[in-house]
């Protein structure tokens, strides 16, 4: 398992949300360095987006969950295309598990453990 990871469950449904692509950056001087892409799996589960010899370190990172693809492939029209979520590792030895609460019309996220 990765040093991040994240769960998405589509609160209008009741369901996890499989399938959902899922991009992590990492803020650099230079910008946003992408360091991980994956999809959710049938549990809505995110837990490989790091790869095992990726260190984790302290920073500015962020998930964008590509809400658009998932609605569209249960043919649901959603209002977000994507969501972004913005958060900053502070000490990297430690696990950061972010889930995403989903519904076409909205979302909510918290830090998980």
């Amino acid at each position: 398992m990765s040093a991040i990871t994240t769960h998405i469950l589509n609160v209008s449904s009741g369901f996890p949300a499989r399938g959902v692509p899922v991009t992590l950056e990492r803020q650099t001087s230079s910008g946003w360095e992408i360091i991980g892409k994956g999809a959710t799996d049938d549990d809505g589960r995110l837990l490989n987006l790091l790869a095992s010899d990726t260190g984790l370190l302290s920073g500015n990172y962020r998930l964008t969950f590509d809400t658009k693809t998932y609605f569209q492939q249960q043919q649901i029209e959603g209002f977000y295309p994507q969501v972004t979520v913005a958060f900053t590792v502070r000490d990297a030895a430690q696990h950061y598990h972010v889930p995403l609460l989903l519904s076409p019309f909205g979302y909510s996220t918290y830090r998980g453990s």
